[in-house]
């Protein structure tokens, strides 16, 4: 009986798709089964997975591991890792690993060489270029390893601190990370600032501050009041102002500037008190409460109100610091009323070197009015004085004291020349409501 052509064609397609099938069904088997034995982590069921599956770059890569952190076995472990990056060159993670059982050998050119395909294959990994940065440390390559502590700092924000402060402890140049190492960015800046200020290198902080504030990138106001803490503690107001007034459009604190004719920043409250930087500063102090009060002010619309309550006051715990100049002349005014005042003496409004704490001016106690009344004076800085503090505080210190207290309008302007000033006044007048 003969078979028609169409019909044997038919069978023999048949026969054929029956045939890949199962060479289909067969690889895809084998497959699953290494994928079993290799979700074991036994060396026997590692060791199934890579015979079934010899090809697989990922199951030697396992292996290795085994042999490197449960049995002990580095020798073992470098030859499933070389047969892993054999298979695969792109993965990072094999050369990583076989960086370090060469490291384990004691072979430096082998994890070397590792290291450098490792970083060949991603060079933006952070944790590879961390532990090629510490390897060319010991190394003494410190080019090399700033190189990759820069890669460090740039991909991983966990590690930037740790990094910069490897680097300065290498390489102590605050001009050469700059440069080399500190990426332009906010975060990184910032850190590295903390890293200076925290020993103290002061011109090295200020250069950090000003490649910050070229940045125009917006940050939290808390580091700019941790920065300025630190400048006014190294007696550094200028520089402390300075940076105030770089970052003041940054962080929309430009309302918070002081002026010519007014340094007493935010003098009749107008604004929200920061309690950081040259804006009003306080602390809680028992038998006090600080209330920004809008039912009752001078101008403007609202005023500070201290209410005084209780035994053993020495200031009221807010305060202003206020950068000056040296042997200058300066009209100080402010106004207040007072109300239901208990007690021997009362509040005092102070201006004191801030330093040295001399007083320049201290106000009669501020218990005598039911009205707003002004206090004025004229104040001289000596030639060493670059900050003011601008307090209130109790006298006498330390004693019983009940009533309310309402301040407003604060103003210290330096005094013109009598040549410059329309009225030849050196002091301003101002008619009390």
């Amino acid at each position: 009986m003969n078979i028609p052509l169409l019909d044997r064609r038919r069978w023999q397609f048949a026969g054929t798709v029956l045939l890949l099938a199962g060479v289909y069904f067969f690889l895809t088997a084998k497959e699953f089964a290494a994928s079993l034995f290799a979700s074991h982590p036994e060396p026997t069921q590692l060791e199934r997975a890579v015979s079934l599956s010899p090809g697989n770059a990922d199951y030697r890569h396992r292996l290795g591991r085994y042999f490197a952190f449960v049995t002990g076995d580095p020798q073992s472990a470098i030859d499933s890792f070389r047969s892993a990056v054999a298979l695969n060159p792109h993965d990072a993670r094999y050369w990583f690993d076989l960086a370090g059982a060469y490291q384990v050998t004691g072979d430096i050119a082998g994890q070397r060489t590792a290291l450098e395909r490792a970083l060949r294959a991603e060079p933006t990994a952070p944790d590879v270029a961390w532990e090629a940065a510490n390897f060319f440390l010991i190394d003494g390559d410190l080019d090399r390893a700033l190189r990759e502590f820069h890669v460090v700092i740039e991909n991983d924000i966990e590690l930037v601190y740790p990094a910069l402060l490897a680097c300065w402890r290498v390489r102590p140049d605050t001009d050469a990370l700059l440069r080399d190492v500190v990426p332009a960015r906010a975060d990184s800046l910032i850190a590295f600032l903390t890293i200076l200020t925290s020993k103290q290198e002061t011109e090295g902080a200020i250069k950090t501050w000003a490649r910050l504030a070229q940045l125009h990138e917006k940050f939290e106001n808390r580091y700019l009041y941790d920065y300025v803490r630190y400048l006014i503690g190294v007696r550094r107001p200028d520089a402390a102002m300075s940076a105030w007034e770089q970052s003041a459009g940054i962080l929309g604190l430009s309302a918070y500037l002081p002026t010519e004719d007014n340094l007493v920043v935010n003098g009749d409250f107008s604004l929200d008190i920061l309690n950081g930087g040259f804006d009003w500063t306080y602390v809680n102090r028992n038998g006090v409460r600080p209330l920004l009060d809008p039912s009752d002010f001078r101008e403007g619309h609202r005023s500070l109100s201290l209410t005084f309550e209780g035994p053993g006051i020495n200031d009221a715990g807010i305060q202003q610091l206020i950068p000056v100049r040296g042997a200058t002349t300066y009209d100080f005014s402010a106004y207040y009323k007072s109300a239901d005042f208990e007690g021997a003496g009362g509040p005092q409004i102070v201006l004191r070197d801030a330093y040295t704490g001399t007083p320049l001016y201290a106000s009669d106690p501020l218990n005598d009015a039911d009205f707003w009344k002004e206090v004025h004076s004229t104040i001289t800085t000596s030639s060493s004085t670059t900050l003011l503090v601008l307090a209130i505080e109790r006298f006498p210190a330390g004693s019983p004291i009940r009533g309310k207290l309402w301040l407003d309008d604060f103003e210290l302007s330096p005094q013109l020349p009598p040549d410059n000033s329309p009225d030849n006044s050196t002091s301003k007048s101002k008619d009390t409501p």
